[in-house]
């Protein structure tokens, strides 16, 4: 997957020195598939890793699960999520499985401690162990319990590929992103749900639709804007407290709609005009996701005034020793060339 070095795209600096550097691609596709702004190669094949989480959730619209057990807009934000265990998160997630008539127990995700700080430090100093609630990947798999419930479909395994729900998900991703399901690569994740790969530019193109979904099937369409509406009204859920996800939503208004995916995948969508960018730090590192990402909005024109001074510290985040001190600080180096509308081959 990784056939050549790719671009410097955040520099780490030590006392103004250059310590490190991280490398990476990134894709501005529209909703037809034209790349309009590129840096390196977009068409690498990467692993979306929680960037497809949204079209997901889609499916919980699309198939009537939704209304039938009457889903909040939180609840449906929570699904989309890569959630940081806060109370509200785990609150979400238990509310969901408690209208399928299911315990924590039928997550098949696993646990994990909280990815918030603070919601880790409660569960130590009560001397509770994580469980799957606090998993980041909960709400995505009280989704897929909620497909299966509506669809009379089997709990046991539904994390295999060749389950229903999962044939449907890798299909709703591949019409998303302009592909057949036959061109996504098929992994593992973290959390035992398949793991798709795709190029940059058809996931970059997937969030464009996700915003913009007009060129959709009716029923399709109307799942994408009922999932939009919820992360924008609910970006809180969609991350958490301090995290890019909900600062950046917060900032923008309802202009963007941005999700994480590990190993340095992250994805925005915005709709006017509409466009999709996705990003991939080669290394995997998730420190030099932020100012990248706020980087290329800001070449893009998405972010400006009130929301640039809001999210600096992100922009440019520094470093600290283990007094507090600076020592250091990320920079962003990286500007996207614009592709004329390219398409792959070109």
């Amino acid at each position: 997957m990784l056939t050549q070095e790719a671009p410097e795209v955040v520099e780490v600096l030590r006392d103004g020195r250059r310590e490190s550097v991280h490398r990476g691609d990134a894709a501005v596709a529209d909703t037809g598939g034209r790349v309009l702004f590129a840096l390196g190669d977009p068409w690498r094949l990467v692993f979306a890793r929680s960037a497809v989480k949204p079209f997901q959730a889609m499916a919980v619209v699309e198939t009537g699960a939704a209304d039938r057990f009457g889903f909040t807009p939180p609840e449906l934000a929570v699904m989309s999520a890569s959630h940081g265990g806060e109370s509200h998160h785990v609150q979400a997630v238990a509310s969901i499985l408690k209208r399928l008539g299911l315990g924590p127990e039928a997550l098949q995700c696993g646990p994990h401690p909280p990815a918030n700080p603070d919601a880790a430090r409660v569960l130590v100093v009560e001397r509770r162990p994580p469980g799957p609630l606090h998993n980041n990947c909960s709400g995505k798999h009280a989704g897929m319990l909620a497909i299966c419930r509506q669809l009379d479909l089997p709990l046991r395994g539904y994390l295999d590929p060749a389950h229903p729900v999962q044939e449907m998900n890798r299909a709703n991703l591949a019409l998303m992103a302009g592909l057949a399901p036959s061109d996504i690569v098929l992994a593992g994740d973290g959390c035992g749900a398949p793991a798709y790969a795709l190029p940059l530019a058809a996931l970059a193109r997937a969030y464009a639709r996700l915003v913009c979904p007009s060129d959709l099937p009716g029923p399709k369409q109307s799942a994408a804007m009922v999932v939009v509406a919820a992360m924008r009204a609910h970006p809180e859920m969609v991350g958490g407290t301090g995290r890019l996800c909900t600062r950046l939503m917060v900032a923008a208004g309802d202009r963007l709609v941005a999700k994480s995916g590990a190993e340095g995948v992250y994805c925005v969508g915005a709709s006017r005009p509409a466009w999709g960018l996705a990003l991939k730090i080669q290394d995997g590192a998730s420190r030099a996701v932020p100012p990248a990402v706020i980087e290329f909005l800001l070449q893009l024109g998405e972010l400006s005034g009130p929301a640039v001074s809001g999210l600096a510290d992100l922009h440019s985040p520094p470093l600290r020793d283990h007094q507090g001190q600076v020592c250091g600080a990320l920079r962003p180096v990286a500007r996207l060339r614009h592709s004329r509308g390219e398409e792959r081959g070109q």
